[in-house]
Order: structure tokens, then sequence, then C-alpha cells
């Protein structure tokens, strides 16, 4: 009897494994020549092979160099923003019909393990939306600036107001999509810059997505803290998400 038992545990053991066939992962890039061969690289050794990246219409090699990865490349021509290079990885993606979808930045800030944390909820629990937080471990919230983490609270703050869930990291870049909440959130999605992070929330809120928060570690460089949003990105994103509301 207890054999069975053990062989029983063995067998749920073995299907539950995350099998990282089952993971596309997009990556939006925009003059990121300086580390996107890199960020390939990383998440090539951790062994993820399905990997989508998006050019938003860089002036430098980020597409050259991303072609010498052997990975797939869109392009646009011109800049669309992040949410319009989401928007294209993401319908990229779909096509291939995964059981997972993970957004990942290209400047280094995420750790290619953390793509893991976020995709097994997912397939492991039947969440339909995971957010890589930044904000959940007390160390790695030690090391965010003071700054980003009070503009970090107050858009966490502005996308509940316009209808989303309360999370307490709304614009992390590491996220995770089932191939069905995927499908809902590109046919409803309108923005194409960087109020896309707040939209995917009010999106799977409107659709009653299960959602699910873990922690992640982020990588703090000079060239990732150049990146990203800052005060003056935060007005816009606010005026965007009313303009939205409104319309």
């Amino acid at each position: 009897m207890r054999s069975q038992r053990q062989n029983s545990r063995i067998k749920l053991d073995k299907s539950n494994k995350l099998n990282k066939e089952d993971i596309f992962i997009v990556i939006p890039a925009f003059n990121e020549e300086k580390m996107i061969g890199e960020t390939l690289k990383n998440l090539k050794r951790e062994g993820y092979k399905n990997i989508i990246v998006v050019d938003d219409g860089s002036s430098d090699r980020t597409y050259e160099i991303a072609k010498k990865e052997n990975v797939i490349v869109c392009r646009h021509i011109l800049n669309r923003g992040l949410g319009g290079a989401l928007g294209t990885g993401i319908k990229c993606a779909l096509i291939y019909n995964p059981k997972v979808i993970v957004t990942f930045d290209a400047d280094g800030q995420h750790h290619p393990r953390d793509v893991e944390k976020v995709a097994k909820p997912i397939i492991e629990q039947n969440f339909d939306f995971v957010i890589g937080s930044r904000m959940m471990d007390k160390k790695e919230l030690k090391n965010m600036p003071l700054v980003k983490r009070v503009g970090n609270f107050g858009l966490n703050l502005i996308t509940y107001l316009m209808g989303g869930y309360f999370v307490t990291d709304s614009q992390s870049g590491l996220r995770a999509f089932s191939y069905e909440s995927a499908k809902k959130v590109i046919n409803a999605l309108k923005s194409d810059r960087y109020e896309v992070s707040s939209e995917f929330i009010i999106i799977a809120k409107k659709h009653q997505l299960k959602l699910k928060e873990v922690p992640i570690k982020t990588i703090y460089t000079e060239y990732s803290m150049s990146r990203g949003t800052n005060v003056i990105t935060g007005f816009k994103i606010l005026f965007k998400l009313i303009t939205q509301k409104i319309f």
C-alpha cells in the first residue's frame, strides 16, 4: 500500500514538472544593442528556446544582434511604443498555441530563472495572469531607489482607481498569461505606450481573470536604471488611462 502511494506521488511530481517548450517569451526592444544579446544568451542558457524579440523601430543594431541569436524577430519600421511592441509580440506568440506567454524586459533587469516563477502558477494552479513583483520581497525592495518605490505605489493606486486590481507592482515588465487570457487581453488592448502595464491589469479585472503576484529578483545596473518609467512618464500614463476611460 505504501509503495503504491509513493508511485502515485512520483507520477504527480513528473506530471507537474515545468516543460519549457510550453513557454513563449516576448521581449520588446527599442535601441537595446548594449544588452539584447546578453539577455537572449542568458535565457537560452536556462533552456528557453521559444523567444520572440520585437524590435520597435530601433536605430541601432538591436535587430541584427537579435537575429544572430536565432530567435524569432518581429520588426516595426517606426517606433510604436512599449504597448505596440508587446501587442505585436503577444499576437505572434499566439500563433504557436503556447500554454504560457511571458513578457520579459530587454535591459537585463530580470533574472532568467524568474520566468519559471511566473509561469508555474499558470501551468500548475490554473491562474490566468501572473505578475512578477519587485515589491514583495523586503530584501529586493531595499535595492529599489526610493523615488521608484514612491512612483510605483502611485501608479498602483492609479491602476486600481481606473478599474484594475490593486497589486504591489503594476509596472513590472515580467508577467505571464495563459493562452486563453492572452487572447482576451490582446483583443481588448488599446495602449501603445507605457500605460500598457496598467491596462493589462484593468483588462484582467474587467474579464475577471484569475491573477496572482509572485516575488522576483531585480538586477539594478546603471543601464537598467536609465530605462523604464520616470515622473514625466507617470503623468503620461495617468493622462492616457483617463483618456481611454472617457472614450
